[in-house]
């Protein structure tokens, strides 16, 4: 093998081996380019640069068929997820891009429509200042908090019903984001103008999305961006509190969630707000969410008169945690999640409950971890095993990534 090419795979090898977890959160509204160790390439005249990174998700979930039941309803066994994600910078680090390719299945839109969509993010940056820069192209909104964090940052195997239902994803559009300091707290304010459709829209239709949200963080910055990923796993010395709070109105839409979904058979205006809050001190973790969405008539009939609604209602998710131990990475975390449909929909949709507990082995934080969830799912307040609707499930997912 040439002298040259054995050198550059070995210096790419122990680059990749001695990433450091925790030298930067992976944070999906701006790219990673500062203090990053892994697999990167600087120009020569240093106009250029660009690393790579990858994670996955190996998951073996169970649903049973009934509370009192407990054969299996579904056996989900597959790579949830699989994903390439590329960033940098050309000409200077003020112009920034990131890049994100989903190859999994589950990661494609697939089975709403039909088309095998493996951008999940193509997004050019401009940073005015440190505290103040736009970005353009195809990236999440900002949306509710959970959205936000990466998929990689959970302490669960997904995220909470709620924001199933609610949350208003990726989507084509210009973006503004604004943190400053008043005083000593620092305040982070987001806005969005896109065009509402999602990933896989080819042209814009005759509305769009506007998304606005606000935090703020009275008792100072979290550890490593610690408000953007779940768990305390930096163990806080002193109490950090980050309180946040947001809208998106999402102008004659197509799809039954607004940027994800099925397609509806008419337009429709969604009005969805939402509202969360996280804690962190010394291993215990506590985060808040709210949703709402107001949407005028959610019931449409498609061409073949098939009936399509969009979901109005409301939800809350609620996770408490505790690190047992800093060194050795076990952590244990509650799920509680109550989601409430409004009476336009009551009669195809039951008010649903789902309590969850999870125990996760985080080996390099949240860059290689084992997580293990049971939940016991509830219909219409009723949790007897025997009522209709009722079910018990279990995951176990492993991470891996860097």
């Amino acid at each position: 093998m040439n002298k040259t090419l054995l050198s550059y795979l070995t210096t790419l090898f122990v680059l990749v081996t001695t990433t450091n977890a925790l030298a930067q959160r992976e944070r999906d509204e701006r790219p990673t380019i500062e203090n990053f160790k892994g697999i990167q390439y600087t120009g020569d005249d240093s106009t250029f640069y660009i690393n790579f990174r990858f994670r996955m998700q190996s998951r073996l979930k169970y649903t049973s068929i009934a509370g009192d039941d407990l054969g299996a309803e579904s056996l989900e066994a597959r790579i949830r997820r699989l994903r390439l994600r590329m960033d940098g910078y050309i000409y200077n680090p003020k112009f920034s891009y990131s890049i994100q390719l989903g190859f999994s299945r589950s990661d494609q839109d697939y089975e709403d429509t039909d088309v095998p969509n493996l951008i999940r993010d193509a997004v050019v940056f401009y940073n005015f200042t440190d505290n103040f820069y736009v970005a353009f192209g195809l990236n999440k909104l900002p949306g509710n908090r959970q959205r936000v964090n990466s998929s990689g940052e959970l302490q669960f195997s997904d995220r909470s019903l709620v924001n199933a239902t609610f949350n208003v994803d990726r989507d084509f559009g210009i973006k503004a984001y604004y943190s400053p300091k008043i005083g000593s707290v620092p305040f982070h304010f987001k806005g969005a103008i896109s065009t509402g459709e999602g990933r896989v829209a080819n042209m814009t239709d005759d509305g769009l999305a506007y998304t606005g949200r606000a935090e703020f963080l009275p008792l100072g910055e979290f550890t490593n961006g610690g408000d953007y990923y779940e768990g305390d796993l930096e163990y806080e010395e002193t109490p950090k509190l980050s309180i946040g709070g947001g809208y998106s109105f999402n102008d004659r839409t197509m799809r039954v969630h607004g940027q994800t979904g099925k397609y509806l058979g008419a337009p429709l205006t969604l009005k969805t707000s939402f509202y969360d809050a996280i804690f962190k001190y010394r291993g215990w973790a506590y985060q808040v969410e709210y949703m709402k969405r107001a949407v005028d008539d959610p019931i449409t009939v498609d061409r073949d008169s098939e009936m399509i609604y969009a979901f109005k209602g409301q939800g809350v998710n609620q996770q408490l945690s505790y690190l047992i131990s800093k060194d050795a990475g076990y952590e244990l975390a509650g799920r509680y999640t109550w989601l409430d449909p409004h009476d336009d929909i009551r009669a195809y949709e039951a008010q649903t409950e789902v309590v969850e507990l999870g125990l996760t082995k985080y080996f390099r934080a949240h860059r290689l971890k084992m997580q293990i969830n049971a939940n016991y799912q509830v219909k219409d307040g009723i949790y007897r095993t025997t009522h209709d609707g009722n079910s018990w499930g279990g995951t176990f997912q492993i991470e891996l990534g860097i």
